[in-house]
């Protein structure tokens, strides 16, 4: 991947490597811990008598809330100032909300600051990818948008390994341990994110979509598919482990056993989807991805067995992280004469994907509460979900395709 450079009198060249590393950094701050390492430290909030159960899962209700805020005010903040400096300044603020959940001074402070966590982390989530790959080749984006949404998986496999590790230098040791961690990505991300553009760059992408019809029918299909694909998400990220601890009586040592192996997908995850999307295009390589989801969340349910469970771990891990640089890729490619509304429908794309989700959690978990805890029906809703997913694509490529005359 070379590096390249934007033209223009005030813009330099920049480092596509670096801003790759940059982009990285921040999804494995704002995302992969300041989301994914709460659920192992839950219990020991519990346990060290922080706050009660009840309290406590309400603590994680609030990072979703804070990431809903900062995904709707990602947008507004790069327009009013300049990418790199919110980037910065929510890498900052999320190593500070770290600091601040280490002292447990009451149920309002680790609320609000698990509220700003989740607000950095969506803040980075809709700005840092599209700052750094509107700089890179179209031929490359799929390996380097999968490059900076693999921090995700990172976290996710950092919340069985660093965590735990962590704890036993005790609960607030361990926040101020992934403060540090922090400190040291924003460190590394510092001056890696791309200047702002000059006014020849700007004039360009201000007339880039002249004359061109948005693909409005086309964004709203896509961000219907994302948020289903989130709901599709739901099962094996809640359900997983309690579904082979309780629902197989295997225990909670083997849940965990799958709970690595589901980790380890989400690693290797938008690696393996930016390479099929670089090769195939984000078009195919969606509904790929829509068909191999649908076909994983079902197999629990379907097949029984350590095998299809192993592979069902993996690859539902995988799309975790691996969906996001496909749909960013996706959202990219369809406005690629409108530059300037790519910021704009990715902020969109990234809230319907919180929404759906949080609403899928609650309500999956609602009906396994009255549904005398029946597994099979939570798998097989996934993958309905994902399955209208791929309808809905199929159904707008359908429709949009050149008619014979």
């Amino acid at each position: 991947m070379q590096p390249a450079v934007v033209n223009g009198p005030l813009a330099p060249a920049f480092d596509v490597w670096r801003g790759t590393l940059a982009g990285a950094s921040a999804s494995l701050v704002g995302i992969g811990l300041a989301r994914f390492a709460y659920t192992p430290l839950l219990p020991a909030i519990v346990s060290a008598h922080w706050f009660p159960a009840s309290t406590a899962a309400y603590l994680g209700a609030a990072n979703l809330g804070g990431y809903l805020a900062g995904a709707l005010a990602g947008g507004r903040l790069a327009r009013r100032f300049d990418a790199a400096f919110v980037l910065r300044a929510m890498m900052l603020l999320a190593s500070a909300a770290f600091v601040a959940c280490a002292f447990p001074v009451s149920f309002l402070w680790f609320f609000v600051w698990r509220f700003t966590s989740g607000l950095s982390g969506g803040a980075l989530m809709v700005l840092a990818a599209p700052t750094i790959l509107a700089h890179v080749l179209p031929s490359r984006r799929g390996f380097a948008s999968g490059a900076i949404f693999s921090g995700i998986g990172l976290g996710i496999a950092a919340s069985g390994t660093i965590v735990p590790l962590l704890l036993r230098q005790g609960l607030t040791q361990t926040w101020l341990g992934l403060a540090a961690i922090s400190v040291a990505l924003t460190a590394v991300a510092w001056n890696g994110w791309p200047g702002r553009a000059g006014p020849a760059v700007q004039h360009a992408a201000h007339h880039a979509g002249h004359g061109r019809a948005y693909p409005a029918a086309s964004m709203r299909a896509l961000y219907a598919e994302y948020a289903l694909n989130a709901a599709g998400l739901v099962p094996h990220m809640i359900f997983l482990v309690d579904f082979v601890a309780r629902g197989l009586g295997k225990g909670l040592d083997a849940g965990a056993q799958y709970w690595v192996l589901f980790g380890l997908g989400a690693i290797a995850g938008p690696l393996l989807t930016g390479h099929l999307a670089d090769r195939a295009g984000f078009g195919p390589a969606l509904r790929v991805a829509y068909v191999l989801q649908i076909a994983a969340v079902a197999l629990p349910a379907l097949v029984p067995g350590p095998a299809a469970l192993i592979v069902s771990s993996v690859v539902v891990g995988a799309f975790v992280p691996g969906i996001v640089p496909l749909v960013l890729g996706r959202v990219n490619e369809l406005l690629t004469h409108h530059p300037a509304a790519q910021k704009g429908a990715w902020s969109a794309a990234t809230t319907s994907f919180a929404v759906l989700q949080a609403v899928a959690a609650y309500g999956l978990s609602f009906l396994f509460a009255h549904d005398g805890g029946n597994y099979t029906s939570l798998f097989l809703i996934g993958a309905s979900s994902l399955a209208l997913a791929l309808v809905v694509d199929l159904f707008t490529a359908l429709r949009g395709a050149p008619k014979r005359q």
